[in-house]
């Protein structure tokens, strides 16, 4: 009834649909003027599972791994975390399916995590670029929270999460 890659499938082109907005999202952050605190970039991915829908947080941070804040002093100036992809259906499913999904999906579940990271970290990437995210000058870190890795998007590589902050 399910297979890794038709989910996979689906997945990238529920995801597909939501390029524009994340792109156009994007344009409007790399316009920012970023405090001078800010040391890198982060852009935080958070799935919901149950639900199947995910949102993309920005998050001007400083080398000690703590989030830039400005206390308004400056409107001029960006600190803080802004949205860049409000909580959107990336897979979706019949309710009167759910229980065979998930006894799929834990039958499979070191395959799909993988899959599921690479093709959202890809899609991301893609939107990154297109946006023009190689102009900004931060350093710039695409991650899934609370996990161990981080995808450097100017290197276009993996890296252990703790690699950004030294």
């Amino acid at each position: 009834m399910f297979s890794v890659d038709s989910y996979i499938s689906s997945i990238k082109a529920n995801l597909h649909k939501q390029s524009d907005l994340l792109t156009e999202n994007l344009k409007k952050v790399f316009t920012y003027n970023f405090s001078p605190k800010t040391d890198l970039l982060e852009f935080s991915a958070f799935m919901e599972p149950t639900r199947f829908e995910i949102a993309i947080r920005l998050f001007s941070m400083d080398k000690e791994a703590n989030e830039v804040f400005d206390n308004g002093t400056d409107t001029k100036v960006f600190a803080g975390s802004i949205d860049v992809l409000p909580e959107v259906v990336y897979y979706q499913l019949n309710e009167n399916q759910l229980n065979d999904f998930f006894d799929f999906y834990e039958e499979n579940e070191e395959t799909l995590v993988q899959q599921e990271q690479k093709a959202v970290a890809d899609w991301f990437r893609g939107c990154w670029e297109k946006a023009g995210g190689d102009t900004i000058s931060l350093p710039s870190y695409f991650v899934f929270s609370d996990d161990y890795k981080s995808y450097d998007l100017k290197n276009k590589q993996w890296i252990d999460d703790e690699e950004k902050w030294s």
